[in-house]
């Protein structure tokens, strides 16, 4: 059975090399969980948050096989250490296990044109409004499928308030893009960025994009962008951020 880690000091080590703010958030206790092997003297273990799940150390078996007890989801993002991880997964998901490659950016402070984002969220044309996730708009993310994740990690507008940041693009009252917080840790938060599919290709996710980094940046936070895809990549790397590396994640099915 997998130990459930609260002194996370145990596995720093572990994880010591990983630059992933969702892993951060769980080392910092801020969001998320991490479990162990061994809750004395962990060898093995996985930090969870939201769809991401993280391996580290010594690879196992039954962490892979894990779910917590209050987990009713169906779908999750693993994303090994090394190849010995990678082909644990496969051999226990086997064909529920889809390979996927996914795309680091650089985590640099200065890499941003202010100018270059201030003007863009200029640009918005006058048949839409660019507001803050306020109550409101929170409850709308959550009641439609594509626009959930923005929001999808805090219990409450209450934790939203206290942990979360994110704008949103509004027509005729209804939102149609935005740009969140996916997940927080203590210096920054992981960006969540979603546009409606009947308003896409439109630049709305790369102006919400910048509205919300340069609101990281009045409020001293990091903007962290991982990207899924090599669109996700191409928008990062208009709104400023550098390509660092591409590493392996597995989408695995039926949970």
């Amino acid at each position: 059975m997998a130990a459930k880690i609260d002194h996370t000091k145990k596995v720093e080590n572990l994880f010591a090399d990983w630059k992933e703010t969702l892993i951060w958030s769980c080392i910092q206790k801020v969001m998320g969980e991490i479990y162990a092997d061994n809750s004395d003297m962990p060898k093995s273990a996985m930090a969870i948050l939201g769809d991401f799940c993280f391996f580290a150390g010594q690879p196992n078996r039954e962490l892979i096989n894990f779910k917590p007890k209050h987990s009713n989801q169906d779908f999750i993002i693993m994303i090994p250490q090394d190849d010995a991880w990678e082909n644990l997964i496969e051999d226990v998901y086997k064909d529920k296990a889809k390979k996927v490659t996914r795309y680091a950016t650089k985590k640099e402070e200065n890499s941003f044109d202010n100018n270059k984002l201030q003007n863009a969220v200029c640009s918005l044309n006058q048949e839409y409004t660019l507001q803050f996730i306020n109550e409101n708009i929170f409850e709308m993310c959550k009641s439609n499928a594509w626009s959930r994740d923005l929001v999808s990690q805090y219990i409450d507008y209450e934790m939203y308030q206290k942990l979360g940041l994110g704008v949103a693009i509004l027509k005729d009252g209804m939102i149609v893009a935005g740009a969140s917080s996916y997940s927080r840790y203590r210096e920054g938060i992981e960006i969540e960025v979603d546009t409606k599919e009947d308003y896409r290709r439109k630049g709305l996710a790369f102006i919400c994009g910048a509205k919300l980094i340069l609101e990281c940046q009045k409020k001293n936070l990091y903007p962290s962008w991982d990207a899924q895809n090599k669109w996700s990549m191409a928008l990062a790397e208009k709104l400023g951020y550098h390509f660092d590396y591409e590493y392996t994640a597995y989408e695995i099915s039926r949970y």
